[in-house]
């Protein structure tokens, strides 16, 4: 058919090679092979004879090699290849093609970046699309002297400012990317649900908000504080101005009221849900092709082909609702687990590469298409609340505050209490609670805290609430509490030794950033200012051996609890759970005999994998027990710590002493205490601990700590 000069197959599924005889068909000046299944590389009889050709469009296949020159083609007037498959970058021979009024070229294969394409020469051009091109640099100038009215740059690398658009007087539309705003949030949220492009909907307990807003070519919607969504894209040939699509057939599907309409988007849609909880969630998804229908018609022959992004990473690539659903008109629900939400904020964005057909059942049908969204916590309901000994309360600024109500057991007064309280509320570090002053009613003591939304570093390492924090968070956790003791020790005018640091007093904010807590409760009740204490303030497990046994107090004290929280950090375990086997008493022991067998690794939570810095979590580990040296001479400062975390300094050998470290019986009369307390009745434990709020033990040492164990 030498004769022919249109051809048009667009959106007939054909796969295979483009066969080089239609490169006979030389008066050819409209060729359309969009929306196809083709494979390999076009003919060079396509490329060398057809110099007839003013338009050509290749959109949605597979073609594989690189990006042609089409230097042949001078006549070209307009040049569509969207997700065509082959790989980039652009060639610079695309110059020689100054007839063009429209070039759309997107998502190139290959991960190579390169200049922005020589198109100076292109007087004529009208619309220019270079999406996902790997382009990198700065926008060129001539592009303020081109007759543009529409320009999409857009997931390109591109930098600077722009400027050189400013003279590009007919510029009517374009697009360089989507944003994301923030608002201020007060409080945490553990659930998101939102009904897209519909009303508030209610199913079972579950209440979808509506969701609106009529869309547009660039829009973001924020009606509420906690989320919204960010749209993006034109549609490119066609007057289309709906960004929500309206199902009018009658729904037999499950939850029917989610899928009477769906949210649109030419391009990229992102909702993203702000304010939420530090912590796992499950992601739902759901999805129902209301758009195609699935009768005789060329109505059915429509293909719809997005990519899902989750927290930025490529959760689905080329979902197709129709294929995933077995047809139209039939949910398809997709979940996604143990989706980490670190900053707040959980993003969820449906993205069109290109692929699909676009002209089914009219021109302009394609991009992604989403019914609801559900967003929840995986976490324990009780992990909702801060702590079991504080209580949430707001201050009239808006400020979220935690409460804590003491024990009224102190022998001082309450002026003397007051006095105490501020002189404490005056020490402000970023590692450091937040005290913010107290309450005094009678016998009744409250102290307010800063709000920590993420509660305990213990509940987050081995509670019924664990976060997934990976290593370099566990690090700047463990710098973090070793500078605070250090402000603790040294800087502080009080010179406070905390006397219990352990897991649970050691809180997280909303950024996973630690701060220890209950600093400088213990004092309030000593009856005198000395180094001896009469009354024991600690934990089993993570006091020092002399403060437990003799009561002696130094700093040196909270140095050696710091080592074990150091070990728990690294291994992920509580150091007094912890029994592998009845050979170990603790988590330090089995430490201690890693040492000693030279595979300390071992000790690192299976939970990281090999995705940890094994000499970071060596110096960690070599810096933890060095803390908890048996000697408190032998400990090291904590601004040393600090300096030793941060490989500042190094770390000076451990010693290694057979006779303390290799005995067999090293914790064994630990142990059989402890198991001893175990068996215990609840009402037996609670006589013989202090619960006023600091987690001390008010029964004497040496009931809880064999005579022996000081030979540690």
């Amino acid at each position: 058919m030498i004769n022919l000069t249109k051809l048009n197959l667009e959106s007939n599924m054909f796969d295979g090679t483009v066969p080089a005889e239609l490169g006979n068909l030389v008066n050819l000046q409209y060729f359309n092979l969009n929306s196809n299944n083709f494979t390999g590389e076009l003919p060079k009889e396509l490329l060398n004879n057809l110099i007839n050709l003013r338009e050509v469009r290749l959109s949605s296949n597979s073609f594989t090699g690189k990006l042609p020159s089409f230097q042949s083609w001078k006549q070209l007037q307009i040049l569509e290849l969207e997700a065509s498959g082959f790989e980039g970058p652009i060639p610079s021979s695309i110059s020689l093609l100054r007839n063009l009024t429209e070039l759309r070229i997107t998502d190139l294969n290959g991960g190579v970046a390169s200049n922005f394409p020589p198109l100076e020469g292109m007087t004529e051009m009208q619309k220019l699309m270079l999406r996902s091109c790997n382009i990198s640099g700065s926008i060129p100038g001539y592009l303020g002297n081109l007759p543009l009215t529409k320009l999409d740059l857009s997931y390109n690398r591109l930098e600077g400012n722009v400027t050189p658009l400013e003279a590009a007087r007919q510029l009517r539309w374009m697009d360089f990317a989507e944003c994301l705003k923030n608002t201020p949030c007060t409080g945490n949220r553990y659930s998101v649900h939102i009904n897209c492009g519909g009303g508030e909907v209610t199913i079972g307990k579950t209440t979808y908000e509506a969701d609106e807003s009529p869309g547009d070519a660039a829009e973001f919607v924020h009606h509420v504080s906690y989320w919204g969504f960010s749209s993006t894209g034109w549609f490119w040939d066609s007057s289309n101005t709906d960004y929500i699509a309206k199902n009018v057939s009658v729904l037999k599907m499950n939850y029917s009221q989610l899928y009477t309409t769906a949210r649109l988007s030419p391009l990229s849609l992102t909702y993203y849900g702000r304010c939420l909880a530090n912590g796992n969630y499950t992601v739902t998804l759901h999805f129902a092709e209301i758009i195609f229908r699935d009768n005789a018609s060329y109505r059915s022959l429509g293909r719809r082909l997005f990519d899902i992004y989750i927290q930025d990473k490529l959760a689905w690539k080329d979902f197709d609702i129709e294929g995933a659903a077995e047809g139209v008109d039939k949910e398809k629900v997709l979940n996604l687990t143990n989706v980490a939400v670190t900053n707040h904020t959980v993003e969820i964005r449906f993205y069109w590469a290109g692929k699909g057909t676009r002209v089914v059942p009219t021109r302009g049908t394609y991009g992604p298409l989403i019914s609801a969204i559900s967003v929840v916590s995986t976490m324990d309901k009780s992990c909702e609340i801060v702590a079991i000994l504080y209580s949430v309360g707001t201050l009239l600024d808006g400020s979220v505050i935690a409460v804590k109500q003491l024990s009224s057991k102190s022998k001082q007064g309450n002026r003397e209490f007051v006095n105490e309280i501020g002189m404490i509320s005056g020490l402000q570090h970023p590692n450091l609670v937040r005290l913010y002053g107290c309450c005094v009613e009678r016998n009744q003591l409250l102290l307010v805290y800063e709000y920590m939304e993420n509660n305990s570093l213990a509940r987050a390492l081995f509670g019924e609430c664990q976060l997934n924090l990976d290593w370099p968070t566990r690090l700047r956790i463990c710098i973090g509490i070793a500078r605070g003791l250090a402000f603790l020790h040294e800087e502080s005018i009080l010179k406070i030794v905390h006397r219990d640091i352990k897991g649970t007093n050691v809180l997280l904010d909303g950024d996973l950033n630690p701060k220890i807590s209950d600093f400088g409760l213990a004092k309030l009740s000593e009856d005198e200012n000395t180094h001896i204490s009469t009354r024991i303030a600690g934990t089993i497990g993570y006091m020092a051996p002399e403060y437990a046994l003799w009561g002696y107090l130094t700093d040196k004290a909270d140095i050696y609890s710091f080592g074990v929280v150091a070990l728990e950090i690294v291994a992920g375990k509580d150091n007094m759970k912890y029994r592998s086997n009845g050979n170990y008493v603790c988590l330090l022991d089995w430490a201690l005999v890693l040492r000693q067998k030279g595979c300390l690794m071992d000790l690192v939570d299976p939970k990281l994998g090999s995705n940890f810095n094994k000499e970071e979590a060596m110096r960690m580990t070599k810096v933890a027990l060095l803390c908890t040296n048996p000697s408190p001479a032998l400990r090291p400062t904590m601004s040393a710590v600090v300096s030793m975390l941060e490989g500042k300094l190094g770390i000076e050998e451990l010693v290694n002493n057979p006779r303390v470290y290799g005995d067999d019986f090293r914790f064994v009369a630990l142990r059989d205490k402890y198991d001893e307390l175990q068996l215990q009745s609840s009402t037996e434990v609670d006589a013989l601990m202090d619960h006023t709020g600091t987690g001390s033990s008010s029964t004497s040492a040496k009931d809880l700590y064999p005579r022996n164990l000081y030979s540690l």
